[in-house]
This record gives C-alpha cells, structure tokens and sequence, in this order.
C-alpha cells in the first residue's frame, strides 16, 4: 500500500487546517497498533510520499497533484490519498481518468459524502465543485456514484438528474447495509475503481471537524464496515480520505476516526 500526502486546499476559506490532516493522521495512527483484520501496524514501515504545494499557487498545485497522481498509478497497484479538502480530488481522478484512457482501462468513481460538489465549476475547481468539473471533462458519468448525500443545492440536484448520475441514499444504506454493499459492489465490477471519502460522510457526533458538517450521517461503525467490504474489491486502485480538519479538532477525535479509516485499508 502507497500512502500519498496531498495537503492542498481550495475551500473558499472554510477549510484553512485540513493541509495538516494526512500529518495528524499518520500520527494518530502510531496509537493503531493493528487493524480490524488483525495486520499489524507500523507506522515506520509504510511507504509514504508528500507533494509539496504552495496553496497560494492554485494552478502550479492543481498540475503537481496531477503528475504525481498519474506517476502513481503508473507505479503503484493501490494508493491511499490523505488530503486537503475534496478540491485535490479533481486533479487525482482526473489523472486517474487519464490513466485508465491510456491504457484502454475502464474508469470507475465512488464519492462518500453529505454534499454532491457540482456547483458550476471554477478556473480552479473548488472543493464545492471538483465533481462537476472532472464530469464535464469527460468522467463517464455513468460511471459514477454518489453515496450519502442528505443536502444539495438546487442546481447541484438539476446537474444530477439531468445527467442521471446515480446515488444512494443515507436512508437506503440504514434500510440494508449489507445489500448496499453487494450494490456498490456490483457498480464496479470490471472496472478500475477510485473511492473518495468525504469525511462529511459520517455524522459529526463522530466526525465534527469538517468545514460543513451535515446532521444525520452514518455512524463511525457503519462507515467502517462499508469501507472493509468495499477494500475487498480486486480491482480497487485508489482512496481519497479528505476535509478532516485538524485545526478545529479540539477533541481529536476527527483525525483519530481518519486514522482507523486509514487502518482498515492497510
């Protein structure tokens, strides 16, 4: 497993202290002695990179994210992604687009989160609207889903059904857990699969610091089920885990739940 620091943010000023997450968490994880699994855990032992980025210069960080992404998975069977706020995953999953074209490979995207981010897009995606943009650059978008959203903006919810983007919801997840598991599953099946992990995803009575913490999200239980069943898939290549705040973690107990996410995948 190749772990990937990516402490870019493009959050339009909400998410200032989400860069010093993938630091925080690996730090918190030396407290992890092993996984769920029973696989021993040492920190020291991990093969671990950063791409170092000046957030002053969206443009420069946009294009050393997407080089080093698409060197590693060139490189690299499955990468673990440690943002930053959801704004890096433009560049990841564009390269991850790119990189699956080259080599005649299926591309295939499944987002956690409480929030679509498909607000009409910017020069430089935001993290309000990463997913639209690499949408309407191509991403076939029949091959993406979006699982746990419980709050879109008006346009957000025309850009999705206009384009049949499918989801599942909080709701539908509570009502099976397994049976939605055997679905995201399935969806992916054949394909080169990408995950991204909002932090967001899960209800901020477990995850409370983020930049737009949503009510009613999944438990830190819940989530890490649907993570070790979904870090089973074959052809899984590649993981996000973004909007972790460490600045406004006054318990800690944001970054600790990233790092036993982080854990499961190891």
């Amino acid at each position: 497993m190749f772990i990937v620091k990516v402490p870019g943010i493009n959050g339009l000023g909400r998410t200032e202290g989400c860069e010093r997450a993938g630091n925080a968490i690996l730090n918190s994880l030396k407290e992890i002695y092993s996984n769920e699994q029973g696989n021993f855990i040492d920190v020291s032992l991990l093969d671990l990179e950063e791409i170092h980025l000046d957030n002053s210069n969206l443009k420069l960080a946009n294009e050393l994210i997407y080089k080093n992404a698409f060197g590693t998975f060139e490189k690299k069977s499955k990468t673990i992604f440690l943002g930053g706020d959801h704004s890096i995953s433009y560049s990841l999953t564009r390269a991850f687009l790119d990189y699956c074209q080259s080599f005649g490979k299926e591309p295939c995207l499944i987002v956690f989160d409480s929030h679509p981010d498909c607000m009409p897009p910017t020069k430089e995606p935001t993290h309000e609207e990463w997913l639209r943009k690499l949408i309407e650059d191509g991403f076939p978008k029949e091959n993406v889903l979006i699982v746990g959203l419980r709050n879109s903006w008006k346009d957000e919810i025309k850009f999705l059904k206009e384009n049949r983007i499918k989801t599942i919801s909080i709701n539908q997840i509570l009502e099976d857990l397994q049976d939605m598991c055997d679905t995201i599953m399935e969806f992916s099946n054949g394909k080169e699969l990408y995950v991204s992990i909002d932090i967001d995803i899960i209800d901020p009575a477990f995850a409370p610091a983020t930049g737009y913490p949503e009510p009613g999200g999944l438990t830190s239980r819940q989530f890490l089920y649907l993570i070790q069943r979904i870090n089973k898939i074959k052809n899984l290549r590649a993981f996000d885990i973004v909007e972790i705040n460490e600045k406004k973690d006054e318990n800690g107990l944001t970054v600790k739940l990233g790092a036993k996410i982080l854990a499961e995948l190891l």
